[in-house]
């Protein structure tokens, strides 16, 4: 339940169901472009102790800097009434944000690098066992981020102006202390 999870239920009530997928597709794709880095060979990235200090400073503090920037932009958003559109959005630019928020965060890389490893007795040395493996995870991932989207979308209707501002406010914080924890563990 990192800040992916949260930006994704908070776009789902906000901006509707099709514009959670999108920005869902987004972090999906990222998964799959560390899934392949993973699979090219960056082992060596993720063994090296000073690499993942780097990494945590730079993707803890990408992440602070988004946290404070949805902490300071959650009220402009909601001073015309909640912001709740579903067919003139910029669904390139949510899938972008979720693309970015996804590939920023080194804790899901350090992850897929540690599901590659540990799927390796299950896929071998084939590629396309490996292909299908992680079409499967994926798909799975997708499925199950649907039945969020689906389960954020009956709590829209429950959810006024305040609420929303509300939502807005306790994801921008975790943003901010999930960047916060980064750069800790990174320094």
């Amino acid at each position: 339940m990192g800040p992916v999870f949260w930006v994704l239920l908070e776009t789902s009530i906000t901006k509707g169901f099709k514009a959670a997928v999108v920005f869902d597709l987004g972090v999906m794709l990222a998964d799959v472009c560390f899934i392949m880095i993973c699979y090219l060979g960056s082992f060596q990235l993720l063994g090296d102790p000073s690499n993942q200090q780097g990494l945590f400073v730079l993707g803890g503090t990408i992440l602070l800097l988004y946290g404070f920037f949805s902490w300071t932009n959650r009220t402009k958003k909601n001073k015309k009434g909640p912001k709740i559109k579903k067919f003139n959005e910029n669904y390139l630019g949510l899938a972008a944000k979720g693309f970015a928020l996804n590939i920023l965060n080194v804790g899901v890389f350090i992850f897929w690098g540690a599901v590659m490893i540990g799927s390796s007795s299950a896929t071998g040395k084939s590629f396309t066992s490996f292909i299908i493996y992680f079409s499967i995870v994926i798909i799975s991932y997708f499925c199950t981020d649907l039945i969020k989207i689906s389960i954020a979308q009956t709590f829209k209707n429950l959810l006024s102006e305040k609420g929303i501002k509300f939502i807005n406010s306790i994801i921008s914080i975790i943003l901010i202390v999930s960047g916060v924890v980064l750069i800790i563990k990174g320094v």
